[in-house]
């Protein structure tokens, strides 16, 4: 199936890191136009070279870190300057430490508060006018099964990600008729760094081994196992497709039947 997304100009957050970079690799297989952008240099040389392989139209790095509000003008020029006006926005930020929702610094939640949410939503309305005149876009926001079922010690990323679940959705009926989309996809449990932070920090807690500790969570997954990046990336691409048109307000998952709810 052709996604439709060949020369498109696509944008994608925290590309650097294991579910960022999988979306990058799909959206190269595709064909787009990929503008990467994260925080560390080591992890956007990997994802480039990985989407130049996969068969990117062309690819340009930028080093960002997204609590600087100051520098979404700029980085969003360069794109502009070099690749065109961003057709495709994949918000992917990184998540805050385990934490319990009670007893946190308000200087902890004003921190991330500015890095994982008033970014993304600086960073779109950037580049929503755009979209708008060429009546074409799509906005893919990456957050966490914890906005379905929230996830024990991870208050700050429960609360934080889940007001991006009521941005999207109320930003998806303000631009439909515009022609851009606007959906949230979450993952449950990907076999990716993070993951693997979690696994380890929960091991520390409860002074287990991480192969218990992984063994266990692996046991609630239906599907038996943990997720492969490159699953989550290819439902990104659908997403950020021509073929997802008609696909807006929602919430896509991807955790393998973790998620027990409706």
């Amino acid at each position: 199936m052709d996604l439709g997304l060949r020369n498109k100009v696509a944008l994608v957050l925290g590309a650097g890191g294991g579910l960022g970079g999988a979306i990058a690799r799909s959206l190269a297989a595709e064909g787009a136009k990929l503008a990467l952008a994260d925080i560390s240099a080591e992890g956007l040389a990997r994802s480039a070279e990985a989407a130049r392989a996969a068969g990117a139209a062309a690819v340009m790095t930028l080093e960002w870190d997204l609590a600087d509000l100051a520098a979404i003008d700029g980085q969003v020029s360069r794109i502009e300057a070099e690749l065109g006006p961003v057709q495709v926005l994949v918000n992917n930020t990184g998540g805050p430490p385990p934490t319990p929702a009670s007893g946190q610094d308000p200087a902890l939640w004003a921190k991330h508060f500015n890095a994982m949410v008033l970014s993304v939503i600086a960073l779109t309305d950037r580049v929503l006018p755009g979209m708008k005149a060429a009546r074409w876009g799509r906005i893919v926001t990456s957050t966490s099964s914890g906005v379905v079922a929230p996830i024990p010690n991870l208050g700050v990323s429960n609360a934080l990600r889940s007001t991006l679940v009521g941005w999207s959705k109320t930003l998806s009926r303000e631009v439909a008729r515009d022609g851009v989309t606007a959906n949230i996809i979450l993952p449950g449990r990907v076999a990716t760094d993070r993951i693997r932070f979690l696994d380890e920090q929960k091991a520390k807690r409860e002074g287990r081994s991480v192969e218990e500790v992984a063994a266990e969570s692996t046991g609630s997954i239906p599907a038996g196992r943990y997720g492969r990046p490159e699953e989550y990336g290819d439902a990104v691409a659908f997403l950020a497709s021509e073929r997802a048109s008609y696909i807006t307000g929602s919430v896509i998952r991807v955790d393998g039947g973790l998620i027990a709810s409706i």
